[in-house]
């Protein structure tokens, strides 16, 4: 196809009219001076007609034909490029590919190293789609050209509403690729705060999951925001009114690949055409997104991340997951999420193989798939617990005691070869003498010994058909969340690593994690490289010693530019010397040189969140995060929040999950809601007699918290402020 029929096929590819387009024929090019065009839907700034000879504007039946449009000097347009990925192209300007100086950069380094290799699966879209690494470099390169061709500029942000695919990959790449700046969030927000997040951002473009999406928020985009055009990822445009089309222009994903894809051919063919533009490169300090938070208080804050943040979790992972070419990654969360969004930059900079998954398809998938790896948030692992502990519960009674006996076998192994190999957490600043070391060293050593036969005796019969059901042959990756104690000693007795990390979307997001090597229960791990860490007095900031509980700080290369448009935010979240506040609890493990602690000195331990601290109206403080840990052990109890704010006691909302108390109770027996009050609060009493504190009074509600009903964030972790609020009338009556 000529470039003249690609120009009139595709009004997408006309953009700001040329001087003048001389053809003999339709099908054949005299000459073009400018082959980008201008193009808006219903409005076209270019006037094409035939003449004949004499200058009639009829057509004609001669050959000859003159298309004319409007002779207009253009300025050289500013077009911004990431060094590596559009080197090959740009090659003449001078462009630099001796390393990453910005996220898109990773797309040809994997297309060189890993070509043909499978790099995206997305079995549950429509159609089902497999991507080499090849294909994602070339889509990426595509949807930029082709947002490029609808007019957007360098800095501009685009708002990218959608949910984990394929898809999402390219668009957010083709986004940075260009040097704007994409502004993300799920489909299943409200509409309310995907409208929040586009006029505070100051977006001006919209790219949606699907059409469904799109129907929903269009009313009050239309009449409150101003949007300059949409692309849909999924779905077809047919879906959409035609009221709504008129007003804003939409375009399929394919419409923007294809119209990218035509115009990146002529820039490779016409020397004027690649002239048009004056370039300049990506900084590694150039924002590449902004990522609001969750809003678990308050309105999201926008978090400014540059391309030199996300790279140093890029450049640095490799210590927590040392994935090799042709591992295999199942993908479910959210990647709008600062955690799923990195990892993804890393994993895939490596030549794994990512599939992408859901909640309804997880349990199926790890089993069809076994991946070596999965990374995830604390539900998820705590789900996949639970249905473990319901069919062994299920069993007969032989296999049920056989199975538990088995566990509590490992468990104790474990136990004791993480005494004698170092890896236990100490808060005492006092040196074990030697002699009592070697002795707890050798009694350890010896107990797991005698263990050891009945651990492998476990793995081969009971432990194999576990691990054959969940995949993760080489670890689970577990962020966004305290992963409970007994679901984290768990995984570890049956031979699956689970390793716990640490961050914020402010730090991009990863701070510490632990690693394959020492797996350290109870922590969150050491810092990641060219990362500082320090546990600081609330009320006066004064550095603390390991070992000592206070608000944890972090400093580094990952740590954000600011807020967006909030400097009062950033301010109280920045200090002056680069420290970030985290407004979590935790100490420092101390560093010893012998004993049980030799191995694990300098790993961070987290306590909880300061602004969920209840402070009871005797001035004791409580830490909730504890209680909900103890009291979820309980498989009567499927959501729970402490409350207790200036009250005299402790109380809790709860779910309960009717299934087990039918079950518990049998399935004809009636039970009134004062039976599961008073059940679940025997429950309480049971899982939570060790801790510090007791729950008095409990609220029994039928709905769970769902990230749909906005009580959820995305990574499902539970709104306590507005659960507290939305039940405020009821714990009223609760404390009266």
């Amino acid at each position: 196809m000529t470039i003249l029929n690609r120009i009139l096929l595709n009004p997408l590819l006309i953009q700001q009219p040329p001087p003048s387009i001389t053809t003999n024929s339709m099908s054949s090019i005299i000459g073009i001076s400018s082959p980008s065009l201008y193009y808006r839907r219903n409005r076209l700034p270019v006037q094409l007609r035939y003449v004949n000879g004499n200058g009639s504007g009829r057509k004609c039946s001669s050959s000859r034909v003159r298309v004319y449009c409007e002779s207009k000097t253009e300025e050289k347009q500013v077009r911004k490029y990431s060094p590596l990925l559009d080197g090959p192209v740009l090659s003449e300007n001078n462009v630099s590919t001796a390393e990453f100086k910005t996220i898109p950069d990773i797309w040809r380094s994997t297309a060189e190293k890993f070509g043909d290799r499978l790099a995206l699966v997305d079995p549950h879209h429509d159609p089902p789609t497999n991507m080499t690494y090849k294909q994602v470099e070339q889509d990426i390169l595509d949807f930029s050209e082709g947002l490029r061709v609808t007019g957007i500029k360098p800095t501009e942000k685009i708002a990218l509403f959608a949910d984990n695919s394929c898809r999402w990959l390219i668009a957010d790449q083709g986004i940075m690729a260009t040097g704007a700046i994409n502004v993300v969030r799920g489909s299943r927000s409200s509409v309310e705060e995907l409208l929040h997040i586009y006029e505070h951002s100051e977006s001006v473009a919209l790219v949606v999951d699907n059409p469904e999406l799109y129907q929903r928020i269009a009313d009050s985009f239309k009449s409150k925001a101003s949007v300059r055009f949409v692309i849909l990822l999924w779905g077809e445009k047919s879906s959409i009114s035609s009221h709504t089309m008129e007003e804003i222009p939409v375009y399929s994903y394919k419409e923007i690949i294809d119209t990218g894809h035509e115009h990146r051919e002529i820039l490779a063919d016409s020397h004027d055409a690649r002239e048009k533009y004056v370039y300049e490169p990506i900084k590694s300090d150039d924002i590449a997104a902004l990522i609001y938070t969750s809003g678990t208080t308050g309105n999201p804050k926008g978090v400014m991340l540059t391309h030199s943040n996300l790279l140093h979790q890029v450049e640095n992972f490799w210590d927590i997951v040392p994935a090799d070419p042709g591992d295999r990654f199942l993908s479910m969360l959210p990647p709008w999420h600062a955690y799923e969004r990195a990892c993804e930059y890393f994993t895939l900079s490596l030549g794994i193989e990512q599939v992408y998954t859901t909640v309804k398809h997880l349990k199926d998938d790890l089993r069809h798939y076994q991946p070596q790896y999965m990374i995830s948030v604390p539900l998820v692992f705590q789900t996949l617990y639970s249905g473990i502990q319901k069919q062994i519960s299920t069993s007969s009674a032989i296999r049920k005691l056989v199975a538990l006996s088995f566990i509590k076998i490992s468990m104790a192994y474990m136990q004791f070869k993480n005494i004698y190999e170092g890896k236990c957490l100490s808060r005492t600043q006092k040196q074990p003498s030697y002699i009592a070391a070697t002795l707890e060293w050798l009694y350890a050593r010896v107990i797991a010994a005698i263990l050891l036969p009945l651990h492998v005796l476990a793995t081969k019969i009971v432990y194999s058909k576990i691990h054959s059901s969940i995949g993760l042959s080489k670890a689970g990756i577990c962020g966004g969340g305290s992963l409970p104690t007994h679901v984290d000693k768990f995984y570890e007795a049956i031979g699956t690593t689970v390793q716990v990390g640490y961050g914020l979307t402010e730090s991009s997001p990863v701070v510490a994690a632990r690693r394959p090597d020492c797996n350290v229960l109870g922590s969150v791990g050491p810092p990641l490289r060219h990362t500082e860490i320090k546990v600081v007095r609330d009320e006066t900031g004064e550095d603390l010693p390991p070992g000592s509980t206070g608000i944890v700080k972090v400093r580094g290369p990952q740590i954000m530019q600011g807020y967006y448009k909030n400097p009062t935010a950033t301010k109280q979240a920045l200090d002056d010397d680069g420290w970030l506040n985290t407004g979590d609890i935790g100490w420092i493990s101390t560093s010893q040189s012998l004993g049980r602690s030799r191995n694990s000195g300098g790993f961070v331990v987290l306590e909880g969140r300061a602004k969920d601290t209840i402070v009871l109206s005797t001035g004791e403080n409580v830490e909730p995060e504890q209680l909900e840990e103890a009291a979820m052990r309980s498989s009567l109890i499927q959501q729970i929040v402490v409350i207790g704010q200036d009250q005299r006691r402790l109380g809790a909302i709860i779910v309960p999950n009717k299934e087990e108390i039918l079950a518990s109770k049998g399935p004809s027996t009636e039970l009134s809601k004062e039976k599961i009050t008073g059940l679940l609060s025997e429950e309480l009493r049971k899982w939570t007699t060790d801790c510090s504190f007791q729950i008095g009074p409990i609220l029994v509600i039928d709905e769970p918290f769902t990230i749909d009903s906005g009580l959820m964030t995305a990574t499902m972790k539970i709104r306590r402020n507005q659960v507290v609020e939305l039940y405020k009338d009821q714990i009223d009556d609760l404390y009266k």
